[in-house]
């Protein structure tokens, strides 16, 4: 069996994010951030004061690799954990005030990042490009409920 990695959509999918990933990571580190981080950084900051596992949930990332993140963010100053009111075993995650004023700048860096690897692309092609991203993370999320079209 052959394999076209050119015409393989993980391959490319993958490909374009580890140069994302590297293109945010030159422009979030000095904010003290990393591109590991990030999605869990744009959670909390659409809403602060989430558990570990509502985390987990919206950013499709392992339970371990989220600890580990959390770990490293808050040895980096950029959450507390309290108790969560309702149940015992749960920590509410909280970011500090070091991650709530590096906020601005760091959607700046990933504007910026966007606005870099879509440049070459007219409005609707961005509007369809995303739209089509968004319809393989569907599909990907829920392959049991797809049908052929």
């Amino acid at each position: 069996m052959d394999f076209d990695k050119l015409n393989s959509a993980g391959f490319l999918v993958n490909h374009v994010a580890r140069l994302f990933a590297e293109g945010l990571r030159l422009k979030i580190t000095p904010l003290g951030i990393v591109p590991g981080q990030f999605p869990a950084l744009l959670e909390l900051w659409e809403k602060d004061g989430q558990t570990q596992k509502q985390l987990v949930e919206k950013l499709d990332i392992e339970q371990a690799t989220m600890a580990n993140t959390l770990s490293r963010m808050e040895r980096d100053g950029l959450i507390v954990r309290k108790e969560h009111p309702q149940d015992g075993r749960a920590k509410l995650i909280y970011l500090t005030q070091k991650a709530k004023i590096i906020r601005d700048e760091a959607y700046q860096a990933a504007n910026d990042t966007n606005a870099l690897a879509l440049r070459g692309f007219s409005d609707k092609e961005r509007e369809q490009f995303l739209a089509l991203i968004n319809k393989a993370i569907a599909a990907l999320r829920n392959p049991a409920t797809q049908t052929d079209e």
